[in-house]
């Protein structure tokens, strides 16, 4: 799945089932819409940490301790089955992707406060032109 994680296939659960969308009389009677299900809570791939990682990031996602990715954007099965494992590789990946460094509050520089002056006043003035002049 990452290059800090991979998967046993064992841990995996798959389901097919009968796709929407374009495929004509063929949509109607093969199985080709893709679900991928894994336990998180209780895979044996993931270190403790990790565990935890993904429990609290990716609990909305979670049915009690399952992720579960479906795709059925493919008419074929088989490519269904690729973007579905790439779909949770990359919900985990993001999961257990570190934090981003907080954003230090800086103040605009003295030079950009007064180009943006300069653009208002200069806004102002163009919409000032476009009104009739007051009658006298």
């Amino acid at each position: 799945m990452t290059p800090a994680l991979t998967i046993p296939a064992s841990e995996l659960g798959w389901r097919f089932s009968r796709s929407s969308g374009p495929g004509g009389q063929h949509v109607n009677t093969s199985d080709s819409r893709a679900e991928l299900s894994w336990d998180v809570a209780g895979s044996v791939a993931l270190s403790d940490r990790q565990r935890t990682m993904l429990l609290t990031r990716l609990g909305p996602h979670l049915v009690s301790g399952v992720i579960t990715v479906t795709a059925s954007e493919r008419r074929s099965q088989l490519r269904n089955r690729e973007i579905a494992l790439a779909k949770l590789a990359d919900q985990v990946a993001e999961a257990l992707a570190p934090e981003p460094a907080a954003r230090r509050a800086t103040r605009p520089t003295r030079g950009s406060v007064r180009r943006r002056l300069a653009a208002k006043e200069q806004r102002s003035a163009t919409k000032r032109q476009r009104k009739r002049p007051a009658a006298e």
